[in-house]
């Protein structure tokens, strides 16, 4: 009891810390002191404020005119100056003064936005009330609005410097390490398996057989995706042992308590031999983006249970339009946001993943009881042949839809027989839909089908699933397709950190690559993926197997991943400062473009652009969130700051795509962040980065969506199509 941090005594620290960050803003800003002594109120501080910051806006219209928001895209964002962001950011704060809104992160507590009001309470009544969070991002603000910080783009020699310390899992030391790890994980499976403490009939030793017969025919079953589903790892004890007990107690405290609650735990051998047990200085803190991925937080396991679903256009009522406006087919396959896509989610193993990632999108649903692992209970029922039939008839006669996105769960996870029925499916309903074209009059014609995607993460989580005859139904899919006027074939996988690109990953892509599919990825932006340099290191190790950034996402949820989620500034930051070295130059853009048509030589076609153009990595991501209304954007102004620090961001759609028309009607999203500036960087500090390395962060406060890169636009049809939307009902 004794190591118990006395909370009287932590709150006079924090305290402290307060009064010292006031004086310090107060005394930086003479101005804002003179407004202080001058205003007799509240009121008249917060016109002072006005008034200072409409001189600026008078000497600089055009800064006045993104204010106001008639200028805007990422054109207009890019000629503010650091200074400007900050007037704006001022005026925002002063417009939305006393708005309240519903915190998600407080299990739906209402919050007031009253930024300066806090302010003059603390300099009035008790600066110890104030959070030192919520005064360290106003004492920014006032250094970048009165010139005293700027923003100074780093080199890209020293973005190339931050991404050397982050090794790939194609490194022959961090080979060496997953070989000694792997060793580890198989000793402790046949130990169970002779104990039978785990029963296969699939995987039996021969009676009689030494204990280096058994490591043999192990690293034989290895290779097989099926043994890593068979005995993945599905408790807290189990987990431990396999990582050689290097798990503290407090640790497993938690990942009972989880256990407890219901959260359930699914990790496969293969991608439990890439975390780190004992290894040498330069590989030691490599794996926390994986191991973030793996071990549960406390904000999760406190949340599980009052967790709330982030995507509304996700909830389907039968005949009614979700919160796109599209009706659908039924309640659980097909879900839509946009008029060119649709999403199946099949019924079948599809609907599983070969492990659980702790800030999956969908732990609402585990929280439900919808989701599970019993893969037993995930194999396809007859009923899902007649829905399979029914979603074909739905897509035939759509008339917007040319872009198929078949998910889960994970796309991979469905049995071969039960992915070429899928993907059978979907030939003969592009042929039927290009064929009803024929008697339409052009105007009138349907979009037909051009892109059909899996979404996978199974290249990073259980690359052994991509096996010859998976590839072969994907290669003969794409042979086929390709002449009925599909031009696309896309995976999109999740690779989270470069040690997640092994020897196995790289053959898995390799496969995918030779069937003639592009392969593309979309990163989770969490706390330590976030890391200077990492995901630009990502990017530059994925190209060089051949995969090409598609997204690069801000954590999403509320306070359930509160400790994986990396700021919306930070996101901007790395935006502009470290992908930015990446940047395609226009003249290549038109040739990128035509990439996909030969996807088989992608890996070379990648490699020869990066030399001519001179640039490390192609940078054919966007950073964006997934709203929680419709699509994904990352246009956004911060209106707010609560008590406790944390931002408060108002989202503006994607307005480089096309939506579905309720878009005029549902206006713009607030999100308060669930974690502050502050609050993040501390959690940098604590995994060894230098603060000095962000200082940038507090001003990156403004946001506009990339336009999409040449390479993921569709291809243009030779006719007119129809401007009637069907299957439309907002």
């Amino acid at each position: 009891m004794g190591n118990m941090v006395n909370p009287t005594v932590n709150s006079q620290i924090t305290g402290k810390k307060a009064g010292v960050l006031l004086q310090r803003l107060l005394e930086e800003n003479p101005d804002l002191q003179k407004l202080v002594d001058k205003a007799g109120n509240q009121a008249e501080f917060a016109s002072g404020l006005r008034d200072e910051a409409m001189k600026y806006m008078q000497a600089n219209p055009q800064v006045y005119s993104y204010y106001r928001f008639e200028s805007r895209g990422q054109d207009a964002m890019e000629k503010l100056s650091w200074q400007d962001y900050a007037a704006i950011r001022i005026l925002d704060y002063l417009d939305r003064q006393g708005e309240s809104y519903e915190d998600l992160n407080l299990r739906g507590k209402k919050v007031t936005n009253d930024v300066f009001g806090t302010l003059w309470q603390g300099i009035k009544e008790d600066a110890s009330s104030l959070h030192p969070h919520f005064l360290e991002d106003l004492l920014q603000l006032f250094r970048q609005y009165n010139g005293k910080s700027n923003r100074e783009i780093p080199q890209g020699e020293q973005v190339l410097n931050w991404m050397e310390k982050y090794p790939s899992g194609l490194d022959p030391e961090i080979v060496e390490i997953r070989e000694q790890n792997k060793e580890r994980i198989m000793r402790v499976l046949i130990d169970k398996i002779d104990q039978k403490k785990m029963i296969s009939s699939r995987y039996v030793f021969p009676e009689g057989a030494s204990r280096e017969e058994k490591m043999e025919l192990m690293n034989q079953w290895w290779d097989d995706f099926r043994f890593h589903l068979k005995f993945a790892v599905r408790d807290p004890d189990t987990l431990n042992e396999m990582l050689g007990y290097s798990l503290g107690e407090d640790t497993m405290s938690l990942l009972y308590r989880a256990r407890d609650k219901g959260i359930p735990f699914f990790v496969n051998p293969y991608y439990l031999s890439l975390l780190n047990v004992d290894v040498p200085e330069f590989a030691r803190g490599k794996d926390l983006a994986i191991r973030y991925y793996v071990l549960y937080s406390k904000e999760l396991v406190d949340e599980f249970g009052h967790i709330v679903g982030w995507e509304k256009e996700d909830v389907v009522e039968p005949g009614k339009p979700n919160a796109a406006g599209w009706i659908l087919p039924n309640k659980h396959n097909v879900h839509r946001r946009y008029p060119e896509v649709a999403i199946m989610i099949p019924d079948t193993m599809g609907r599983a993943c070969a492990g659980l990632c702790s800030s999956c999108q969908r732990m609402y649903d585990f929280q439900r009881g919808n989701l599970n692992f019993d893969l037993g209970k995930l194999k396809p029922k007859e009923t899902w042949e007649e829905k399979l039939e029914m979603i074909m008839k739905y897509w035939e006669d759509d008339s917007m839809l040319r872009d198929i996105l078949i998910t889960g769960g994970d796309a991979l996870m469905s049995a071969d027989k039960s992915m070429e029925k899928i993907l059978t499916a979907v030939y003969d309903m592009a042929v039927r839909k290009k064929k009803k074209n024929e008697s339409r009059a052009d105007g009138e014609k349907h979009a037909e089908i051009v892109r059909v995607r899996l979404g996978t993460r199974l290249p990073a989580y259980l690359p052994q699933r991509i096996n010859e005859n998976l590839t072969r139904i994907l290669g003969e899919f794409k042979k086929k397709a390709s002449k009925t006027g599909i031009r696309q074939f896309v995976i999109q996988t999740h690779f989270q950190s470069p040690m997640e690109i092994t020897p196995e990953a790289r053959r898995g892509i390799d496969r995918l690559i030779a069937a003639g599919w592009t392969v593309t990825n979309q990163l989770v932006f969490t706390a330590p993926a976030s890391r200077r340099g990492h995901t630009a290191k990502l990017r530059k190790v994925l190209n060089d197997v051949g995969v090409l950034p598609y997204y690069t996402f801000s954590v999403k949820g509320y306070r359930e991943n509160a400790f994986k989620f990396a700021t919306n500034a930070r996101a901007s930051q790395e935006q502009m400062e470290e992908k930015i070295i990446g940047e395609i130059p226009r003249e290549y853009r038109r040739r990128i473009r035509t990439f996909p048509e030969k996807a088989e030589n992608m890996v070379q076609n990648v490699e020869d652009l990066r030399k001519e153009a001179n640039i490390p990595f192609l940078a054919t991501d966007r950073n964006v969130l997934n709203l929680p209304g419709v699509g994904k954007s990352m246009t956004f102004r911060v209106i707010g700051v609560t008590g406790d620090g944390r931002r408060i961001l108002e989202f503006d759609h994607d307005h480089n795509r096309n939506h579905s028309p309720v878009i005029d009607k549902l206006g713009k999203f607030v999100i308060i962040e669930s974690k502050s500036v502050g609050a993040y960087l501390d959690q940098l500090e604590e995994m060894g980065e230098k603060r000095t390395d962000y200082a940038s962060i507090w001003g990156y406060s403004i946001g506009e969506t990339e336009p999409r890169m040449s390479i993921y636009e569709y291809p243009d049809f030779d006719f007119t199509l129809t401007s009637k939307i069907s299957n439309y009902g907002g």
